[in-house]
């Protein structure tokens, strides 16, 4: 079932678990995933982010997860990912991706709310929910020193200027975490989320979940995080099935890594305290 992330995420918050937010590269990766919530009757966020056009164009990502998401009985968003800028979310929106994300982190608070504005005011018009991003969620190889990252903490003196000029349906924040792969587990800022949860009723969501531990996500489920992305996780689940299976051939290659993605779901679910869709 296609729909908004609206009623999904106002839920998630609501009631304290989150929805994984699988990024798919293929049409592999997008029908495990969505295999996965259908098996076990959970929602989804199916983001394809602007940043992987080079795999897939954004044309076929919005054929495949349209197809896949109308196939399920349960909720499936079809969201764009770190959407850059005005046009390519625009072609998402009337490409029928059901949910977008504009992200304008790097820009200075005044142009983030300009950018993430126009955004809204296109996207409601077509009734696709808008996610934008307040501090910066950046990407680190190492959380033994949290500096050798170019993450920036969400301010919460700007959060409710942010939300009240902007109308977004959800909000990316940054209490620690970072895109990609790193050693040690971060230390997050569960303080900051606390105080910006308690300033607003709209969903707040985590970039970076990849290897930030299970203890880490679980509690930012149950504290008030309704939407947690995950990426490089799937992808190294699926290369090390690879590397200690030993596949004769590409055909089982690819049946190693949709196993072990779908397992890693599995896993995400569980700790992320996902209730079920119905």
């Amino acid at each position: 079932m296609l729909v908004n992330s609206k009623e999904m995420l106002i839920k998630a918050s609501k009631e304290g678990y989150a929805v994984p937010a699988t990024n798919f590269i293929d049409l592999d990766s997008a029908r495990t995933f969505v295999t996965v919530a259908e098996k076990l009757n959970k929602p989804l966020m199916l983001p394809f982010a602007q940043a992987h056009k080079e795999l897939i164009s954004l044309e076929e990502a919005a054929l495949i997860g349209k197809y896949l998401a109308k196939k399920v009985s349960v909720p499936v968003v079809l969201h764009l990912d770190h959407g850059e800028d005005f046009e390519f979310i625009k072609r998402a929106i009337d490409l029928g991706f059901t949910s977008v994300m504009i992200d304008a982190s790097k820009e200075s608070l005044e142009n983030n709310i300009k950018i993430t504005k126009q955004v809204v005011e296109y996207a409601h018009q077509k009734d696709v929910t808008v996610e934008a991003e307040l501090g910066h969620v950046g990407a680190g190889t190492n959380y033994e020193n949290h500096e050798t990252t170019d993450s920036i903490y969400t301010e919460v003196k700007d959060v409710q200027t942010f939300l009240e000029k902007t109308n977004v349906d959800s909000l990316a924040i940054s209490i620690g975490t970072a895109h990609g792969a790193y050693k040690g587990t971060p230390i997050l800022n569960f303080d900051r989320l606390a105080e910006i949860k308690e300033m607003t009723n709209v969903p707040l969501v985590l970039h970076g979940g990849s290897s930030s531990g299970n203890t880490n996500l679980n509690r930012c489920a149950l504290s008030g995080i309704a939407k947690i992305n995950i990426f490089t996780d799937f992808l190294n689940s699926a290369y090390k099935r690879n590397m200690d299976g030993n596949p004769k051939d590409y055909l089982e290659m690819k049946r190693f890594s949709n196993e072990a993605m779908a397992e890693t779901l599995e896993v995400c679910y569980k700790v992320f305290a996902t209730k079920n869709a119905k």
